[in-house]
């Protein structure tokens, strides 16, 4: 496994894996799978998140329901459209896998280094909680980027408000997902599920000037 974590995007985390693989996409015929983890918080919250994996990861080894992994990788967004309408969504890219005996306190590391590309939501909850709502956007090769939203508590909810879009900045946090509810047209009401990531840390970077 490749330990050394990219600068920009980043991510380790254990679980328990909780569904099968099944096929997500192909890319010049190579095939990727998709699963999900379970990850549990510190305050017991369990975290399911989407995990996607190349089938050349899967030559040497085999996992299955019930298996405790560590993976390496990056936060990758793409366009999910709905039939409706087009919905960003977050997903782990594998570029390690081990298999785990046991699980005693789950990982659950990221490393972002991205630009602001939305104005941020500054916002307080009905306790007086201050929260912050930020988009990242994260470069990767080949002039790519990945879009990741992002969520702030207390001082660094205040921080994060004051930032102008186009700041550069570096986070460190959890990745995590979040159910609510969403009300059709036709008055139904279903269960979604939004993946971001929990800041514990952000911080403004330097600018790179020009001489």
């Amino acid at each position: 496994m490749d330990n050394t974590p990219n600068i920009t995007n980043s991510i380790t985390v254990s679980g328990r894996i909780i569904s099968d693989f099944v096929i997500s996409h192909e890319v010049y015929g190579e095939k990727f799978y998709s699963f999900y983890i379970e990850n549990q918080r510190l305050s017991d919250t369990v975290d399911i998140l989407p995990i996607i994996i190349s089938e050349r990861l899967l030559i040497d080894e085999s996992y299955a329901v019930g298996d405790n992994v560590l993976i390496e990788g990056q936060i990758r967004s793409h366009n999910n459209f709905d039939g409706i309408k087009t919905h960003l969504k977050l997903s782990v890219f594998v570029k390690g896998i081990k298999t785990l005996d046991d699980i005693c306190t789950d990982v659950n590391r990221t490393i972002l280094d991205g630009f602001i590309c939305k104005k941020p939501v500054y916002r307080t909850t009905p306790f007086g909680r201050e929260i912050a709502d930020i988009l990242l956007a994260v470069n990767r090769a080949y002039g790519k980027s990945d879009y990741i939203p992002a969520i702030c508590w207390g001082r660094n909810a205040k921080f994060a408000s004051s930032l102008e879009v186009g700041t550069n900045v570096s986070l460190l946090g959890r990745m995590q997902s979040r159910e609510y509810q969403k009300r059709l047209e036709n008055g139904e009401v279903i269960t979604k599920t939004a993946y971001e990531v929990s800041a514990s840390k952000i911080e403004e970077k330097d600018p790179i000037y020009e001489l």
